[in-house]
């Protein structure tokens, strides 16, 4: 670990406690700007590993996050996000964590350090060729994660790790790496700071980008999520008023009639067909609105 780069200390912080709050928030602000650019030097591969994702998701395949500590917590919730954001089904993606759920709130001594682990919950998902796995590492060597990687590469599907540091052992195994390096943290090891702001905006990057090229958006509006509060209901109705030029009562009363499917209720009104011609038309341009809109293409 002397060479890990999240490991070392970091001389821009040394007398950090010497600091009041302005000077500890001025700093770590700072410490942060440096974040964006790491990734921007990972775009090549974070575009190569989108494309995998769009590919599998094409084939009936899954995506799979797994990790450990902050790593794991973040795949978890980039997961967990999905369905309410783009009307995934929950299975379509899918985040791991070493510990299990309880690990989302405490910290669970040694689940990481078991190369198995990650196997058995891979195993017990019925993990296959067709389906991508994300392994999350910020140091690279997590036991937990490489076994889970090592175990998908012998079914020869389609890997990618997400480490903060080069030349590790998870580049050495992944089919696809991303590494944003981000530098010694403000708190020496303490990677949930910015190698933890790096994998986020990665893992944001490659289920966004993914679920946008499959149709789940029209321009940059999320028409195909799942109303299951207020406030999305709420953005439904905005989104259909937007699109269609149709005031809110009359937005309501399109969308009810749509089963509340936003991208049905936007076919249906601008092209004047019932729901099921709607939906019909939705099927056959593979969910994607815009093609859906061309009727001519149709």
């Amino acid at each position: 670990m002397q060479n890990s780069t999240t490991e070392q200390r970091n001389p821009q912080t040394t007398d950090v406690d010497r600091l009041d709050a302005f000077g500890i928030a001025t700093l770590m602000n700072a410490e942060d700007s440096h974040v964006a650019e790491a990734v921007q030097h990972e775009l090549e591969p974070i575009a190569t590993a989108i494309d995998k994702i769009v590919d599998s998701f094409n084939r009936g395949g899954r995506l799979f996050y797994i990790g450990a500590g902050t790593s794991g917590r973040l795949g978890v919730l980039d997961a967990s996000e999905c369905p309410p954001t783009f009307n995934s089904k929950p299975e379509l993606v899918v985040g791991l964590i070493a510990g299990g759920a309880a690990a989302l709130t405490q910290a669970i001594e040694g689940a990481e350090d078991d190369p198995h682990a990650g196997v058995t919950e891979l195993q017990n998902h019925a993990f296959e060729a067709k389906d991508v796995l994300v392994g999350i590492a910020t140091s690279g060597r997590t036991p937990y994660v490489l076994g889970a990687v090592k175990y998908a590469n012998s079914l020869n599907a389609t890997t990618i790790g997400v480490t903060c540091n080069n030349h590790s052992e998870l580049h050495a195994i992944a089919s696809i790496t991303i590494a944003p390096v981000v530098g010694p943290e403000i708190i020496t090891g303490s990677t949930r700071l910015k190698a933890g702001t790096a994998t986020k905006m990665v893992l944001n990057m490659l289920t966004t980008g993914a679920m946008i090229l499959i149709g789940k958006t029209y321009g940059n509006l999320m028409v195909d999520l799942r109303a299951t509060n207020s406030k999305l209901k709420d953005r439904s109705v905005r989104i259909v008023s937007e699109l269609t030029e149709l005031d809110r009562q009359a937005s309501e009363e399109l969308l009810r009639s749509c089963d509340g499917e936003v991208k049905t209720a936007i076919v249906a009104d601008l092209l004047g067909v019932s729901p099921q011609d709607a939906r019909h038309r939705l099927e056959m341009a593979d969910g994607k609105l815009r093609v859906a809109l061309a009727a001519d293409q149709i």
